[in-house]
């Protein structure tokens, strides 16, 4: 039905700003904490590590809240696989995280899978995922660019 994969396609898209804008504001607030730090310029890169890790954890739990609530609270679509014959019950939240982050990163097992609509928000969350893993490689090159320069890069210019 035509309003059910609008429905699906706006809370996708509720779901994407919602994780662009988090990874954003990480993002953002890093940038400028980095320059006042007052540790070498190298270990400046390796603390961005646990903030870009956040920014990952935090979408990937966006979207395990919007399957929950997807799947326990509209007919929009459910998770089911093969586990759910031995009475599994894929309507947890942990499930639901677990799927998330297994779509999120693109792995996606196959062991748990979409119905029905609910196969568009998984398609979005892995576009999304992809793009914000990319987005926060970019930070890191950046990062990286700007603080970890040794002596031999400014022999050489």
């Amino acid at each position: 039905m035509l309003s059910n994969f609008i429905a699906v396609c706006l809370i996708s898209a509720l779901v994407i700003l919602t994780t662009w804008l988090s990874t954003y504001e990480i993002l953002g607030k890093v940038w400028n904490i980095l320059p006042k730090l007052t540790i070498t310029p190298r270990l400046r890169v390796m603390f961005i590590g646990i903030p870009i890790f956040a920014a990952h954890i935090i979408a990937i739990w966006l979207y395990a809240l919007a399957y929950f609530l997807v799947e326990n609270y509209t007919s929009l679509g459910k998770l089911v696989g093969a586990l759910r014959v031995y009475g599994v019950n894929y309507e947890s939240f942990l499930d639901c995280l677990y799927f998330a982050a297994a779509t999120y990163t693109s792995l996606s097992l196959g062991d748990v899978v979409p119905t029905h609509d609910m196969r568009m928000l998984a398609s979005a969350e892995v576009l999304n995922g992809l793009v914000i893993i990319g987005w926060t490689i970019s930070f890191t090159y950046m990062t990286m660019e700007k603080f970890w320069q040794s002596p031999q890069h400014h022999k050489k210019s």
